[in-house]
């Protein structure tokens, strides 16, 4: 996720990696706390637990476990996130330890978590299996996986589709295969199920506010990265960012649900899986 690199194609350039600490993801994360702490409470984190937090992000989850008395290991691969997670546990007294790594190679024992959390994190593993296997590995033999998955649709869907289709037409690159779909019983059922697990899923909605539809689109196009990766491609073909803005707004406007400021929701699901 760190790299910058771009490769050639058969069909053009493909976009380069996320870098999660560009920008300032901590304003995002701050809006999702709230999911990550349904998360932890559907987990049922006790005292004592070992708590992993995969795609840990700025700490929301592997916090809000440690606040409950766990123990708690966030892993990520942005650095930057990473920080921010550690000045966070410090401030907050909180019993959370931040490593560097990736879903694919978790840095920690067999069995070493009693259980293995992640909001919106796991979902952007490049390798799903890998990722399954190693949650499977990381969890002790009782324990559980328990995961927030957006499910496409709504306003903000919308939004980032705008934005990969203008990226991808400049790229010259075709559209590719679609994401796993973390959010779907079956898919997670096929994919956790030859470890041993069975899944139960249960959706929930997310509201996303602001004052304004172009103020929500001006904060997120500055400080999201996955807007700052974009605007790198977008930026080569003039007019390009203002299309996309243009359509984004019309897009947020459209969904608005408030009367006053905006207020558009996302929904998703939130996937706990045990051994059966």
């Amino acid at each position: 996720m760190e790299s910058k690199q771009r490769s050639e194609g058969a069909g053009g350039a493909t976009p380069p990696p996320i870098d999660w600490g560009a920008g300032r993801y901590e304003r995002t994360a701050a809006q999702l706390l709230p999911v990550a702490e349904l998360v932890v409470e559907r987990a049922a984190i006790r005292p004592g637990e070992r708590v992993l937090d995969v795609g840990c992000g700025t700490g929301n989850a592997a916090l809000a476990a440690a606040a409950r008395g766990a123990s708690a290991i966030g892993v990520d691969p942005a650095a930057r996130l990473l920080e921010v997670a550690r000045a966070r546990a410090d401030e907050g007294g909180l019993d959370a330890t931040f490593v560097a790594g990736d879903a694919a190679s978790l840095p920690v024992d067999d069995a070493g978590a009693e259980a293995v959390l992640s909001v919106f994190g796991v979902i952007f593993a490049p390798d799903p299996p890998a990722a399954a296997r190693e949650m499977a590995r990381a969890l002790a033999p009782d324990g559980r996986i328990v995961l927030a998955a957006w499910i496409p649709g709504g306003a903000i869907s919308q939004v980032n589709r705008i934005s990969r289709e203008a990226v991808m037409r400049i790229l010259g690159a075709p559209p590719g295969p679609p994401p796993f779909p973390w959010h779907e019983p079956d898919a997670l059922a096929a994919l956790l199920g030859p470890h041993g697990f069975a899944v139960d899923v249960e959706e929930h909605p997310h509201a996303f506010t602001a004052p304004s539809a172009r103020e929500f689109l001006a904060t997120e196009w500055e400080n999201h990265p996955v807007a700052a990766a974009g605007r790198k491609i977008l930026d080569r073909e003039p007019g390009a960012a203002d299309n996309v803005l243009r359509q984004a707004l019309a897009v947020l406007e459209e969904g608005n649900e408030a009367a006053d400021g905006l207020r558009v929701t996302s929904r998703y699901v939130i996937a706990t899986a045990r051994r059966s």
